[in-house]
């Protein structure tokens, strides 16, 4: 399995994302419950309001910082688009081109330059994955179902929640969503995570379109190019 489909899944060995740190007990002193709550009316706003979404997005990955050993980081850019509540594809272009595509039965990976494809049953492979969390949620039910949500304080110009599996042996520490009210609404900014090997990963979106009229289902069909190898899972 590629990394960019490992990160997007939610796997044990999942890319991890990364974020903001711990609120100490001092700041979160000078913020009321009342400007707690809205942050997740903001990030319910955002999961209600947009329907289809397409922005381009910086993928950055940092392992674990080893005894002796510098920091490593690997950056991936592309750009992800969305229409609830069971379409969504990654097109990476750097560091090399790689298509992650949920049609709403199955899930493809192309990796063109080794010619392949992979598939997936969609329901099977997404589950209430960072992936599903993204894009197919249509409020923060279908988040609550599964992570106990939480306000932070303001940080970057962005409003945070952070959500905790409820379930503590999982792939997943927390995750947090950086969100931005803008002209065209509340749009996703940035989205963090950190899995159980402390592996941390940022998704930084940058030209978030919301609700495009260029948007179409059209783009959330792929069929296999004559001659690349199709493997089914």
């Amino acid at each position: 399995m590629s990394p960019s489909l490992r990160f997007l899944l939610g796997v044990v060995h999942s890319l991890a994302w990364s974020g903001i740190g711990g609120v100490c007990g001092a700041i979160g002193v000078l913020f009321s419950s009342t400007a707690h709550a809205d942050a997740i009316d903001t990030l319910n706003a955002f999961l209600k309001t947009s329907h289809s979404a397409q922005a381009s997005f910086t993928q950055t990955v940092t392992s674990p910082q080893r005894e002796g050993q510098s920091i490593k980081r690997k950056v991936s850019k592309g750009v992800f688009k969305f229409i609830r509540p069971h379409q969504f594809r990654f097109d990476y272009t750097t560091p090399f081109a790689q298509m992650i595509l949920a049609d709403g039965q199955t899930l493809w990976v192309y990796d063109k330059d080794i010619a392949q494809v992979s598939t997936r049953s969609q329901a099977q492979a997404m589950g209430n994955t960072p992936a599903a969390l993204i894009a197919l949620a249509a409020d923060v039910s279908f988040i609550q179902r599964d992570f106990t949500l939480e306000a932070l304080p303001n940080s970057e110009g962005l409003e945070w929640v952070k959500g905790t599996p409820k379930k503590p042996d999982g792939p997943l520490l927390w995750v947090r969503f950086g969100l931005k009210q803008s002209d065209q609404g509340v749009a996703l900014s940035r989205l963090e995570m950190r899995d159980a090997f402390y592996q941390e990963s940022s998704l930084n979106f940058t030209d978030f379109l919301i609700n495009p009229k260029a948007l179409t289902a059209e783009q959330f069909s792929f069929k296999p190019p004559q001659g690349v190898e199709v493997i089914g899972q």
